[in-house]
């Protein structure tokens, strides 16, 4: 005992001071934080120079100042001095007051007295009363008017805890200890009576009694130990503070309420506590690097690491603050826990929305291979959604924070309406595509089909058209609407888009056919041309003159004005076949009707912009735009009819250059005489028979025929230009070809001359003239005919 550090201060000085800095001190040496509720606290006090601190130094091992016995009876001990006890478990702190009754202060200045005393009672478990055996009974010597004082003060502090007073009768006589303390107990109910003898005549005998006393103190703070009840303790951390304030409310002549003196502790050095640990924490390196970490990306253990720290502050702070007042203690952990948490509050929310974020990603991977794998849509996005939101919720309990009571279904419900909104996109992308898909086939389907019967348009048309129709788009919707049932769309949202498709389908048919409806005119001269001039075979017609144009070019006519009558209505429904546009076409435009007619005939049918039971929207020539058209087809189309009535008059005339049949019955009778000479003389013959090959070369190569088609007299003028070069080149031919080489034998008999002579007559007579095909040329006999 007499090895260890022993450590003291001046508690209060002897003005009343309160020594803040050498408490401080103090309890730094001391280690007294660390404490707990694991200590005791010891006062003595007594009449001056009753050897209180001679009974403190051996009972507990401290060093407080003793009196000088050689010196005279002075006070020694000024204000409260406190030490630590020297080897004693639990952790004692002893104080020693300065004495009553000195005569430094005067005989009527008790207050310090009573203050110092009051003080003791207040922050003390145990105080050592220390008495002088032979002033037992007394009044004054036995200090009982302050006794009584300080008991009446303690009777208002209302502490739950009792503290334990110990009277120590210094100086025992011979009369018993059994015989003193009922006169110690008149007033005062419990207390401890110990008994020790005289320090200066048996110093051996009082310091076994002093040891045996020590005993007392060891595990004081035990159940049924001096200082056994705990009840108030303030925790050895806020001893400091307590004491102060308690001195404060002494000095200050207040009443003392101990149990509000408690919570004013209590809440003090929870709060210092607090605000100790949240600074650390703020400070902490792991935690910082968290909070960088969770900013920047996805932090795997979030949740477990920042658990770990919360809950270290959190014990710390349970540790540090468990013995002070429990209420002031739960109230100042919850405002540390929620400055904690409003601390790390928006580092969870980036590691939420880190999950979140992440999720939604996988989600839309998860979610574009099965729809590239060819999984059906309404089953991949439910079975996608199920799967990461389940990710998701486990995600979220690796960063709950367990001290905090956060919601995360506002970031899971964030998740889902993402979710939704990205299938709800993909679903109307998709849904464009498909709906693309069957609008081409729809287009493909229809669009040449249609323009192929508008292209052959006649009665037929428009109810093959709406067979196309009904077909093709019930087909296009049966795929569509089994296409669409896999997308999870609702039943309004199916229907309408159904119901679009049709409207496609049809406007598809509407569009080509107004298409068609402006190439009408150009439609109607092909037809026109196509049927007036070539026959039912297909086979170009030759004007030859017995041909009725008349009746060809009104048929001709006729089905062109079917053709106008189908273009100018649109007729999907089957009613609009009752519409008569093609009679009253025909009677307005192609029928000629008689002066009768006219003059009955008020009103022109085609002199409106509208048909009869005829929408605007079902409209695609009005009757005054056919009455234009057709007399703008009339115009176009007459000089083909004109050109056909030319060339059937020119082709009579090529074939009637003969002359009549009288005539030549005439001619054969008058020319009797002059045939018979020619029987008679059959050298003429030969000489006509040349001359009609002559005629005719020159027939050939100025090609009469072809000539009188264009009119006579173009004809006349053009072969009286061409008559003399035809000649002069006939000629030039002649002369060319018929030069026959002389012979190399001079020698003739005369019957061989006589045979070359009758030979030479009958080859002239005999000769045949061959033309080119253009008849510019001929050809004479060879030596072996």
């Amino acid at each position: 005992m007499a090895s260890e550090v022993r450590f003291s201060t001046q508690l209060i000085d002897g003005d009343g001071s309160f020594n803040v800095e050498g408490i401080e001190k103090f309890m730094r040496d001391v280690k007294l934080a660390e404490c707990g509720l694991s200590y005791a606290v010891v006062s003595i006090m007594g009449p001056q120079s009753s050897g209180k601190s001679t009974l403190l130094n051996n009972l507990f091992g401290t060093d407080f100042r003793e009196m000088d016995a050689f010196k005279g009876r002075s006070q020694t001990t000024k204000g409260i001095w406190m030490a630590k006890c020297a080897g004693l478990e639990p952790c004692t702190l002893v104080m020693d007051l300065e004495g009553t009754d000195g005569r430094e202060r005067g005989e009527d200045d008790t207050a310090f007295e009573k203050q110092s005393s009051l003080f003791a009672l207040a922050v003390s478990d145990i105080v050592l009363i220390n008495m002088w055996c032979h002033d037992i009974g007394r009044e004054q010597a036995a200090n009982k008017p302050l006794l009584k004082t300080v008991f009446q003060v303690m009777m208002r502090l209302f502490s739950p805890r009792k503290t334990t007073l110990m009277f120590v009768i210094r100086d025992k006589t011979r009369t018993p200890l059994e015989n003193l303390e009922p006169v110690l107990r008149e007033d005062i109910q419990k207390v401890e009576v110990v008994a020790l003898s005289s320090f200066e005549e048996k110093e051996e005998q009082f310091k076994e009694q002093v040891h045996t006393l020590r005993q007392r103190f060891i595990h004081s703070i035990n159940p049924g130990g001096l200082a056994g009840d705990r009840r108030g303790v303030v925790p050895a951390s806020g001893f400091s503070f307590s004491a102060q304030q308690i001195w404060k409310v002494i000095k200050e002549n207040k009443d003392l309420d101990l149990p509000a003196h408690k919570v004013m502790v209590a809440t003090v050095r929870c709060e210092e506590i607090a605000n100790e640990k949240y600074a650390l924490f703020a400070d902490n390196e792991d935690w910082r690097q968290l909070e960088e970490a969770v900013q920047s990306g996805p932090v795997s253990g979030f949740g477990k690491k920042l658990n770990s720290l919360l809950s270290t502050c959190l014990s710390e702070y349970d540790v540090e603050a468990t013995y002070f007042d429990e209420g002031v203690r739960t109230a100042k952990q919850k405002h540390l826990q929620e400055k904690l948490l409003q601390l790390v509050q928006p580092a969870f929310h980036s590691a939420l929305g880190h999950i979140r974020t992440g999720t939604f990603e996988k989600f839309k991977e998860a979610f574009d291979k099965a729809l590239n794998k060819g999984e059906g849509f309404s089953d991949a996005a439910n079975n996608c959604t199920g799967t990461f939101m389940t990710q998701f919720d486990e995600a979220c309990a690796d960063v709950v924070i367990e001290v905090a009571d956060w919601d995360t279904s506002k970031a899971r419900e964030k998740l889902r309406r993402e979710i939704d909104a990205h299938v709800a996109s993909v679903r109307a992308a998709k849904l464009s595509e498909l709906t693309t898909t069957y609008e081409e086939k729809l287009k493909e389907a229809l669009s040449g089909p249609v323009e192929a019967l508008f292209d052959g348009a006649n009665k037929e048309t428009w109810p093959s058209i709406r067979k196309l129709y009904k077909r093709e788009s019930e087909s296009a919707v049966s795929g569509f609407s089994a296409a669409l049932s896999k997308f999870d769309a609702d039943e309004q949202t199916q229907k309408n888009m159904v119901v679009s498709l049709e409207d496609y389908a049809r406007g598809l048919i509407e569009t080509k056919a107004r298409e068609e409806a402006c190439r009408v005119l150009i439609r109607m001269k092909e037809k026109f041309t196509a049927l007036f001039s070539h026959d039912s075979e297909s086979m170009p017609r030759i004007w030859t003159g017995s041909e009725d144009i008349r009746s060809i070019t009104r048929t001709s006519r006729y089905a062109c004005l079917k053709l106008l009558s189908v273009m100018t209505v649109i007729r999907l429904e089957d009613k609009d076949d009752a519409l008569n546009i093609e009679n009253i076409l025909a009677k307005a435009l192609l029928d000629s009707p008689t002066e009768k007619e006219k003059s009955a005939t008020t009103v022109d049918p085609l002199a409106s912009s509208t048909w009869e039971k005829v929408p605007a929207s079902k409209t695609m020539i009005t009757p005054v735009q056919c009455k234009s058209l057709w007399r703008q087809f009339k115009i176009e189309t007459e000089y083909t009819v004109s050109q056909a009535i030319a060339a059937q008059e020119a082709n009579k005339r090529g074939n009637n250059w003969l002359p009549p049949p009288w005539a030549i019955a005439a001619l054969f009778i008058l020319g009797f005489n002059e045939f018979m000479t020619l029987l008679r003389n059959p050298l003429y013959l030969v000489f006509i028979f040349i001359g009609y090959l002559l005629i005719k070369a020159l027939w050939v190569q100025l090609d009469v025929s072809g000539e009188f088609r264009h009119g006579a007299l173009p004809a006349l003028l053009s072969l009286s230009a061409k008559f003399l070069p035809t000649i002069m080149n006939l000629m030039k031919k002649l002369a060319d070809e018929g030069h026959v080489p002389e012979t190399n034998n001079p020698q003739t008999n005369p019957s061989t001359s006589n045979q070359t002579a009758a030979g030479t007559a009958s080859s002239t007579a005999s000769s045949k003239v061959t033309f080119s095909d253009r008849g510019s040329g001929y050809t004479t006999p060879s030596k072996e005919e």
